[in-house]
């Protein structure tokens, strides 16, 4: 994907952060958030180097053979959070802006990726019409997660996207953890309520990650331009135009744009849930740092 963010200097730059969910979250069988054991549990999650004091009878003596060091391994248990982040991959993210694409897909596998540090259960669901796709099923632990990575730089933005649809159609689980919807909002019409009001019914923690560009927040157009639905599959389409843009246009554009913000930064204040707005030329890390801190998101 054109200026993926995605690499080792990245990754490494997160490994100092994590989530934080809702302590009255459940979990499976009401447990804690997370629950890393050394024992017989459910399901195997990652490897850790031996340290001093840890149960020697949890050492991989496989990868010893292969690496002459000693490694443990991790498990889960049946108690650990689920987080799912929906993906918006319509044409309005991408066709036009590759980078957004790009910046969208580096927000989700950031938090991606702090999930299975956290391991916690982990869905990337990818938004396409008025579906949301499972491509990847449940991924647990960093090895499955990176496998992941290099498909999720594939993917292509194009067509609408109907949030309500998809993620109300979605399984979603009730009270064990965070959604986290990544959109840019701007062709939903408030659709996107429905989405929110869904996913806090199941008793979810929510997040709503609006992803713009600078110049869809500060627009700079002048005179006589073509503007072209980034939905469009048709340059006839009627929804294309060509027009004159005059300053009092560009004010009421940013006028429409505010309300936009501030409806859903209030609706979701009503309902609990979370809402930031990101501009794409902001690095991802001062996302995490900034603005997620601020709304207890990270820790």
């Amino acid at each position: 994907m054109k200026g993926s963010y995605l690499s080792d200097e990245f990754f490494s730059r997160l490994e100092t952060l994590s989530l934080n969910l809702r302590t009255d979250l459940a979990g499976f069988f009401g447990g804690k958030h997370l629950v890393r054991t050394y024992g017989q549990t459910v399901e195997f999650a990652d490897y850790r180097e031996y340290m001093l004091g840890d149960d020697i009878r949890r050492i991989d003596w496989n990868l010893y053979s292969r690496f002459e060091k000693y490694f443990l391994k991790l498990f889960t248990d049946e108690r650990q959070m689920h987080v799912q982040i929906f993906l918006d991959c319509s044409a309005s993210i991408g066709k036009s802006n590759p980078q957004k694409a790009a910046y969208a897909v580096g927000v989700a596998s950031a938090l991606g990726f702090l999930s299975v540090q956290n391991m916690d259960k982990l869905s990337l669901k990818l938004i396409k019409g008025d579906r949301a796709e499972d491509p990847f099923g449940t991924i647990v632990g960093k090895n499955s997660f990176f496998r992941v990575v290099g498909e999720l730089e594939k993917v292509r933005f194009e067509g609408d996207a109907n949030l309500a649809e998809a993620v109300t159609g979605s399984p979603v689980g009730t009270n064990d953890g965070l959604t986290v919807i990544i959109s840019d909002f701007l062709t939903d019409d408030g659709a996107w309520k429905k989405a929110v009001d869904y996913l806090c019914y199941k008793r979810r923690q929510v997040l709503l990650i609006q992803v713009l560009t600078p110049e869809e927040l500060d627009p700079a157009y002048n005179g006589r331009v073509n503007l072209i639905d980034s939905e469009s599959e048709d340059m006839l389409d009627p929804k294309n135009m060509k027009i004159k843009i005059t300053k009092g246009m560009l004010a009421a554009y940013q006028e429409a744009l505010a309300d936009m913000r501030e409806d859903m930064r209030s609706f979701c204040a009503s309902r609990e849930a979370g809402y930031i707005c990101v501009s794409t030329d902001k690095p991802i890390e001062q996302m995490l740092f900034g603005e997620l801190f601020k709304a207890g998101i990270m820790g």
